[in-house]
């Protein structure tokens, strides 16, 4: 179950997943687990100051660069689309990934911040709501099937 919350210039999402911080976290980091949620082809470098670029459908390019990497815990990100005229640009914005344990399993909590209008912080919670619920699928070792927002239809 997501819920969410959006002021400002930021969105609030959190779900609970059924498996430990630990078996979470490196779908945060690893391109060959990424791509099990989100994405056709991922190229990611989880450092601070490396890549974070995302192939996820169609025109839908996310580019920037890891801030923060802390296992297990909490990963951050700088965030936007790679497209002519985009209101997201590459690294304009940033998203904190945390990951509480919560009895056998992990709270997940995504703040993203730095989205400039309404319109854009309503599709980015459609998708990372969406997103989040194949996470919490591919995580527990279940498959989250195609993507039903591959025909370009999210952000």
């Amino acid at each position: 179950m997501n819920t969410a919350e959006g002021s400002g210039e930021i969105i609030d999402l959190e779900i609970r997943i059924n498996a430990r911080p630990e078996t979470v976290f490196p779908y945060l980091i690893d391109p060959d687990r990424m791509v099990m949620w989100m994405g056709d082809s991922v190229d990611l470098d989880p450092r601070p100051g490396g890549t974070y670029d995302v192939h996820v459908h169609g025109n839908n390019h996310a580019k920037g660069e890891y801030v923060e990497v802390t296992p297990y815990s909490r990963v951050v990100f700088t965030f936007g689309w790679e497209r002519e005229n985009s209101e997201v640009p590459p690294g304009s914005s940033t998203v904190e990934i945390t990951l509480t344990p919560e009895g056998d399993g992990t709270l997940l909590r995504l703040r993203h911040e730095g989205l400039p209008t309404d319109e854009m912080r309503q599709a980015h919670t459609q998708g990372w709501t969406h997103y989040m619920d194949r996470l919490a699928k591919a995580s527990t070792g279940d498959d989250p099937g195609p993507d039903p927002m591959a025909s370009g239809a999210g952000h």
